[in-house]
């Protein structure tokens, strides 16, 4: 997406999107760090230090894919909105 560089509504918006694209693949990743953690968690066998890991991975992945999924989504509405 390009922005025309006078209008500062649209450089905004691209701002946000961006954060919430970061804010995505962050949350993704660390249920991904859950995932790995929790089989090899399995495999050697579940000690406290594996279940804070993945406990903490999906709390704080959830903490950030939430609000970064619906500001994405109110970016794109808003932009579809713009396009008539």
């Amino acid at each position: 997406m390009t922005v025309d560089p006078a209008d500062p509504i649209r450089q905004r918006r691209e701002l946000v999107a961006r954060f919430a694209a970061m804010g995505r693949l962050a949350g993704w990743s660390l249920f991904g760090l859950a995932f790995v953690a929790f089989i090899v968690g399995m495999l050697t066998g579940l000690d406290g230090v594996v279940v804070v890991v993945v406990i903490g991975c999906i709390a704080l992945g959830s903490t950030l894919l939430l609000p970064a999924i619906i500001i994405g989504f109110g970016v794109t509405a808003a932009e579809r909105e713009d396009r008539g």
